[in-house]
């Protein structure tokens, strides 16, 4: 038997005109990660919420939901009529789960009636099916301020009763505001920065600057497992990984070292731009903080923008190293970034790195860098790509 379960939304709430588009999208990309692991599902839309009726595990769907962005919380609900012994049945239904995984004795109901026919307001039909409640399961006691579990009911076209109100991701549904090309590394802040930037509705492709032999393929079987992490989060990805030896070398003999960082970054930058326009993303996002190190100064950060035409996100520039493991173990990256196999960034970083570019004059010096431009349209013809689903799974590749 299908089990129930009550989506509400946030942000998508206070859309207008175009709120049915969001809403749509959100509904889309829900049934698609069902569907990616080939779960039925029935999904409902009124009056803002969703109501979602699958067989699958209470587990997996509960995974499905808290990483799916613009789902604000969720909760398994049960769906009853709406007079008072319907409702009394639910909620000790409710009262005896939470009783079972010994969650105390006290408790509240909170109840939201927006069937404004019903003959009780919201008030009177928590105290009469607290009361009821009281009668029927001895040791029980209301407790308003401090309850251990608390019984919900919202009266719509029916009733619902649920407990456990679930966190979601929060944000806009991936696909509602573009797409976007990530420069993902192998270290922590990059998938930080996917993982931001889907919340506020971007599909990402990934983008990878791999450099055998200098890294190895432990290196790059890392950034593959980054993206696999990151995908749940973005509706599923695709991962780009750019040959930027040839890149990197030519770099290394032309310009002046503590210069090289720098140089390189403009590097990966203008390929990702290239890559970007062939698969219609608008904008770049990388995961540069300011003064995290080096090479993330307000003028690194200026002449690596002038680099290329789209713009650059940087949704951790104000953030702290703490704030940004926050949310690397929270989906999932962390223990992964943290494995030491190093990339082509770390290999050819100098000791002394510029940190105070001039701007223009940097710009000369990349410019004039013989064969450069015939090297970065051929690493972006060379990418290799790698498709992840919604879950993680890795559905192709070339």
């Amino acid at each position: 038997m299908a089990n129930l379960w009550l989506i509400k939304i946030g942000e998508i709430s206070l859309k207008k005109g175009n709120r049915a588009y969001f809403e749509r999208l959100l509904k889309e990309n829900i049934k698609r990660r069902f569907a990616d692991i080939g779960a039925q599902t029935q999904i409902t839309i009124r009056s803002g919420r969703y109501y979602l009726e699958t067989e699958l595990e209470e587990s997996r769907v509960s995974a499905i939901l808290a990483s799916t962005p613009g789902i604000n919380a969720f909760s398994r609900a049960r769906k009853v009529k709406k007079n008072l012994d319907a409702l009394l049945d639910a909620s000790l239904e409710t009262a005896r789960e939470c009783l079972g995984r010994g969650s105390g004795m006290r408790f509240k109901f909170e109840v939201r009636r927006v069937d404004k026919s019903l003959p009780l307001n919201c008030y009177d039909y928590a105290r009469e099916l607290g009361a009821m409640l009281l009668g029927a399961v001895p040791g029980l006691k209301v407790d308003v301020h401090n309850p251990d579990f608390v019984i919900r009911v919202e009266l719509r076209e029916w009733g619902y009763v649920y407990e456990d109100q679930r966190p979601g991701t929060g944000g806009l549904p991936v696909g509602s505001g573009g797409r976007g090309m990530l420069l993902l590394s192998g270290g922590i802040d990059s998938p930080v920065a996917g993982y931001l930037m889907a919340r506020r509705g971007l599909t990402l492709t990934a983008i990878h600057f791999h450099t055998p032999p200098y890294t190895s393929g432990e290196s790059h079987d890392k950034v593959l497992r980054l993206a696999a992490a990151l995908a749940p989060c973005c509706g599923g990805i695709t991962l780009l990984t750019v040959p930027f030896t040839d890149c990197q070398v030519r770099l290394s003999r032309a310009v002046d070292t503590p210069a090289l960082t720098l140089h390189s970054r403009a590097c990966m930058m203008r390929i990702a731009e290239l890559c970007a326009r062939q698969r219609r993303c608008g904008a770049l996002i990388t995961g540069e903080s300011l003064g995290q190190v080096a090479s993330q100064t307000l003028e690194s950060m200026a002449y690596t923008d002038q680099s290329v035409a789209l713009p650059v996100f940087r949704p951790l520039v104000g953030m702290d190293k703490e704030q940004i493991i926050h949310y690397a173990r929270a989906i999932g990256s962390y223990d992964i970034s943290i494995e030491p196999f190093a990339d082509c960034c770390s290999l050819f970083s100098p000791e002394n790195p510029l940190t105070r570019p001039n701007v223009a004059e940097q710009r000369e010096k990349f410019a004039a860098v013989e064969g450069l431009e015939a090297l970065m349209a051929e690493a972006a013809g060379n990418a290799a790509e790698a498709r992840f689903n919604s879950h993680g799974v890795k559905i192709g590749d070339d």
